[in-house]
């Protein structure tokens, strides 16, 4: 039985160090196969939690055999309680705390399609200007912008983005 124990226990500290210095590595290398881990179903079953309770099973298990006269069934069952009830406590106080704090403030300039906006600089023509776009948490972002319809628009205008080419914002005026 302490095999188990061992293997459980080393098997899970292995599989922390390798995450911890091949983590990006390897998800570059595997490009999402693995997503379906992700726990989407079923939110608790993360890797995370799961290989924390199989560490702490080997980790218990060790020490109820090691320091205590318990059977090996009852340090069997002991072992599995512990691991449960601290691996739904990893879940809960670690892991789904950060999932939601995965908050990103960046923006890709390709999501502002649709977005209204107004003229900072004066648009001319057959020229460029600049317009100040709410981008959701990031804030809002100054972007060089033409006309997409060929018209002036002056600084103050409310427009919307029509499209986005080469880096920079096409935008109409909307009258409100």
């Amino acid at each position: 039985m302490e095999i188990l124990f061992w293997s459980c226990l080393s098997g899970g500290i292995l599989y922390a160090v390798i995450t911890v210095i091949f983590g990006d590595v390897i998800s570059e290398a595997l490009d999402g196969a693995l997503d379906f881990l992700s726990g989407d179903t079923l939110p608790w079953l993360q890797p995370m939690t799961l290989v924390s309770a199989m560490t702490i099973f080997g980790g218990a298990g060790l020490m109820l055999s090691r320091y205590t006269a318990l059977g090996t069934t009852v340090v069997i069952i002991m072992a599995a309680m512990i691991a449960i009830i601290l691996g739904i406590a990893i879940y809960f106080l670690y892991v789904r705390p950060m999932e939601n704090s995965e908050n990103s403030t960046g923006y890709s300039i390709q999501e502002l399609g649709g977005k209204v906006g107004e003229v900072l600089v004066p648009i001319p023509s057959s020229g460029y200007g600049e317009v100040i776009v709410n981008v959701g948490a990031a804030g809002v972002a100054g972007q060089i912008a033409a006309s997409f319809d060929g018209q002036e628009i002056p600084m103050g205008s409310k427009v919307v983005v029509v499209d986005v080419k080469e880096g920079t914002l096409l935008v109409s005026k909307i009258e409100l």
